[in-house]
């Protein structure tokens, strides 16, 4: 079980856009990067195809995991992420900062 999944809301720690808060759009657990929606912005030169348009296109480049961290449900503070088995033999991540239980 992974401690970030797709979906869930973070926090970046490190980097130009250190401090501010997106979704996670794509996780790639190979590489060790997730790709947050509005995080990350890159310009790339596109060319003309049979569906597209050519121009600048803007759009989230990957960032390592290393460099985000899940907010907590409670505040929205950065948080490690725990596991805690529950009765019905159910594995679910918790929010070390304030015990809450990650949705996901």
């Amino acid at each position: 079980m992974q401690k970030i999944r797709k979906g869930d809301k973070v926090v970046v720690l490190a980097g130009k856009d250190k401090g501010r808060t997106g979704e996670v759009m794509r996780m790639m657990p190979r590489e060790d990067r997730a790709v947050v929606r509005g995080i990350n912005m890159i310009k790339r030169h596109q060319r003309q195809g049979a569906n597209q348009e050519a121009g600048i296109v803007t759009r989230e480049a990957p960032i390592h995991v290393s460099n985000i961290s899940v907010a907590d449900p409670k505040d929205g503070k950065p948080t490690r992420v725990g596991f805690k088995k529950l009765d019905d033999g159910r594995k679910v991540r918790i929010a070390k900062r304030s015990g809450e239980q990650i949705d996901g």
